[in-house]
């Protein structure tokens, strides 16, 4: 398998339930914006999914029904917003252009910038 850098984990399974990927440097490019849409819609689902979450837990008489289909609402909202984090985590690990691959410290500067 490719390293993390290389593939753009989507925010959306293929028909087996099995994870799709991009593989583009267009970051830009319909299929990366499609994806940065969804997972906009899917986090703003999580939040108001949560503030909805909050208002039945805090009412002593829900239905316990209602409160089940509450709870496979979350977990499917919870398995969304962790396929985002993990595909803007792989993101924000993969080095730039004009990094070295072994720069695990983050930017250097010139020993000139400290006085």
């Amino acid at each position: 398998m490719t390293t993390h850098n290389e593939l753009r984990l989507l925010p959306w399974s293929g028909p087996d339930g099995k994870p799709c990927f991009l593989s583009t440097d267009d970051t830009n490019g319909y299929l990366s914006r499609l994806a940065d849409n969804i997972e906009a819609i899917q986090l703003g689902l999580a939040a108001k999914l949560l503030d909805h979450a909050s208002e039945e837990l805090s009412n002593e008489e829900a239905d316990p029904e209602e409160l089940r289909s509450l709870a496979t609402e979350l977990t499917e909202a919870l398995r969304d917003t962790l396929r985002v984090a993990e595909s803007r985590g792989h993101r924000l690990l993969a080095p730039g252009p004009d990094t070295r691959a072994d720069d695990t410290m983050g930017p250097t500067l010139p020993a000139a910038a400290f006085g």
